[in-house]
């Protein structure tokens, strides 16, 4: 948007000069002295001439060209008063008028009349001049009057770059801004449904670096976004052997909102066909406003928290939400008929708070009583045991199964430890994180009576599985992680649902299928939602993990 201070051009003048024989000697003065800048000499002269019944047509340029002489005397009050009566009228310089008027109205502090007054302009040159006078006079006003107005007002280029770049020279930005931000931001990174090329675009925001890794070299190998991110390239090359055609591009957000709202600028992210992370929620709401807007489907590769995700258009959850996760709890709990009484404890993290609030609510609709609802601890999750019946040389149990939701391990020890000692049989259903403890083996056991929740449960056991792992330890010398397996069956998710075969719409291609078969997972169902609501819950058997029939 061009950014020139506003006066009016001197064409105006020239262009409007009648045409009618004779023009009053002193409306020709009126005229020079306005076209030699004698502003103050101009204003009376013209209004000498702005009776429509005395002079008729004469009178809508007297009119407009003392709008003119106002406006250079700094006199926007008079320029008003001179072209509100005249501005609606049918003459052929009705678009200038609205032009100079609405000027009139900015530098009146009459930006609404302003704004409204634009909108009626039809002639394509004089309405570029317009936006810049828009975003000349409103570059510095509130963003709160800009955002409550923008909805009237968005069409005009120059209300929109304003507002742009005043929240650009915020550093925080609140939600109701940051939505604006990225509307405006997707606005005019527009682009059409149809796919450009037959290439799958994958763009990779993810935190590499911080206040305290300050350099890509510093990060560790065991870092969750290390690991994250060696599965992610790992599946891509994989694709290109296979004759995939993918390009992966890598953004580091630095853990900074500021600088990740500056990254989504850059053009190749506006022509992803699909953008994967960043982790963080401070990070993750500034880009799905960003996706919503850019119309580009963003996943986030890890997080149950995204109940939100469902009620947009182009944001999702890789791993199931806590409210499927829920759902399918329930279900594998009334499917095995262990009875109705349930004990749950819960970690203080905020997945694991939800779930169990939610689990409270559905398994109580579900016709289950809650017989211990509690937090637990690495200090007191044996005492939680302890209180429900589970004690050394004894095991009466006043409930039916217990819940414990939790990924840490300081909180897993002591209940495996427990269990352990004193060969409890009572059904135990834990997160699928468990699985890769190293101090629980679960096969030593008398009673298997561990089970776990599904999250995108890697299937251990299956040959594509095997091979992976061999493969992958080939390359890097070291066996994958969890998150590494995640992110290569992320991208095999991805392209299985996005490729030049089946087309590059990824809500489309999802609500076709109802389930889908993992490769190294046991499986997805995005029919119809924004999260794999495929939440089996698994028992191990002869060593292997298998879902609960």
């Amino acid at each position: 948007m061009k950014k020139s201070l506003l006066v009016i051009p001197v064409f105006f003048i020239l262009s409007l000069a009648l045409a009618q024989i004779p023009t009053p000697d002193a409306y020709r003065k009126a005229q020079s002295e306005l076209a030699a800048k004698n502003y103050w000499e101009a204003i009376p002269l013209f209004k000498q001439f702005i009776d429509p019944k005395e002079y008729g047509n004469l009178a809508n340029y007297a009119a407009f060209h003392l709008a003119e002489a106002a406006l250079g005397a700094n006199q926007p009050g008079q320029a008003i008063e001179a072209l509100e009566p005249v501005v609606n009228g049918n003459w052929a310089k009705s678009d200038e008028g609205r032009y100079v008027l609405a000027v009139a109205y900015f530098q009146n502090q009459q930006n609404i009349e302003a704004l409204q007054l634009i909108k009626k302009i039809k002639d394509d040159k004089l309405m570029v001049m317009a936006e810049n006078a828009t975003y000349e006079h409103l570059k510095q006003v509130s963003s709160s009057f800009m955002i409550a107005n923008l909805s009237e007002f968005k069409d005009n280029r120059g209300y929109g770059q304003a507002l742009k770049r005043l929240l650009e020279s915020q550093s925080i930005l609140s939600a109701t801004e940051r939505a604006a931000y990225y509307e405006l931001q997707g606005k005019s990174n527009e682009r059409s449904n149809v796919v450009k090329d037959q290439v799958l675009d994958i763009v990779v925001i993810l935190p590499f670096t911080n206040s305290a890794r300050t350099s890509l070299t510093s990060i560790s190998q065991n870092d969750f976004i290390y690991e994250l991110y060696q599965g992610l390239e790992y599946g891509v090359e994989q694709l290109q052997l296979s004759g995939v055609q993918v390009n992966m591009l890598t953004f580091d957000s630095k853990r900074d909102v500021s600088h990740l709202q500056k990254l989504l600028n850059d053009p190749a992210i506006s022509k992803a066909d699909i953008i994967v992370g960043p982790i963080y929620p401070e990070e993750s709401d500034v880009v799905s406003s960003f996706a919503e807007t850019a119309k580009i489907p963003f996943v986030h590769p890890l997080s149950n928290l995204g109940e939100r995700f469902e009620e947009l258009n182009y944001s999702y959850l890789f791993r199931p939400s806590v409210s499927s996760i829920a759902d399918g709890i329930v279900a594998s709990l009334k499917n095995q008929n262990w009875g109705k009484e349930v004990a749950i404890g819960y970690s203080s993290s905020s997945r694991d708070e939800m779930l169990a609030k939610m689990l409270q609510d559905k398994l109580g609709s579900a016709g289950f009583r809650l017989v211990k609802f509690e937090q637990v601890t690495s200090r007191n999750s044996s005492e939680f045991l302890q209180d429900l019946g589970i004690r050394s040389g004894q095991e009466i149990m006043s409930v039916d199964q217990i819940i414990l939701l939790s990924d840490d391990p300081s909180i897993a020890q002591p209940v495996f430890s427990l269990m352990e000692s004193i060969t409890a049989s009572i059904p135990t259903l834990v997160m699928d994180s468990w699985l890769g403890f190293n101090f629980a083996n679960y096969e030593m056991l008398e009673f298997p009576n561990f089970y776990f929740i599904g999250n995108n449960t890697l299937n251990f056991y299956g040959d594509p599985m095997k091979k992976f792992r061999n493969k992958f330890y080939d390359k890097y010398l070291i066996l994958p992680s969890i998150n590494s397996a995640l992110g290569v069956e992320l991208i095999t998710w991805i392209s299985s649902n996005m490729s030049d075969s089946k087309g590059f719409d990824l809500r489309r291609n999802l609500d076709q299928n109802a389930f889908q078969t993992g490769k190294l997972t046991w499986g997805f169902n995005f029919q119809g939602v924004h999260n794999n609501q495929y939440v089996p819950v698994f028992k191990l058997e002869a060593g292997e993990l298998k879902p609960l029939d």
